[in-house]
């Protein structure tokens, strides 16, 4: 249908990107793969504590996991929740310009 918004993620997309650590986790993962241990080595949390905030990740797609021989299991970036993410933004984000666009008025204004 024309005009209709695309619908948000699922609320799993959103859990996992509400918190740092998991947010650093996929900063890591954008640059490559990597396993659990050498993601682990970047936190001073629990190894257990990183394998959860894996598991979240996993579970809302953002992240692929599998074992890997004497690597462990290695973690993969899953990108395509995060294009759901951006296209519902996507909506928004006309008002962010024209927001942006007044204040670059006003500032003009006021010289």
């Amino acid at each position: 249908m024309a005009g209709m918004m695309t619908p948000p993620p699922g609320d799993a997309v959103f859990k996992a990107l509400s918190d740092p650590t998991r947010r650093e986790i996929l900063s890591l993962l954008r640059e490559r793969r990597r396993s659990v241990g050498e993601i682990a080595s970047n936190f001073r949390v629990s190894r257990p504590a990183i394998s959860k905030h894996i598991r979240l990740l996993r579970d809302a797609g953002l992240v692929v996991d599998r074992t890997a021989g004497t690597a462990g299991r290695v973690c993969e970036l899953n990108a395509v929740p995060l294009r759901a993410v951006d296209d519902w933004l996507d909506a928004y984000k006309k008002h962010w310009s024209r927001g942006l666009a007044r204040l670059k008025t006003l500032v003009e204004e006021d010289r």
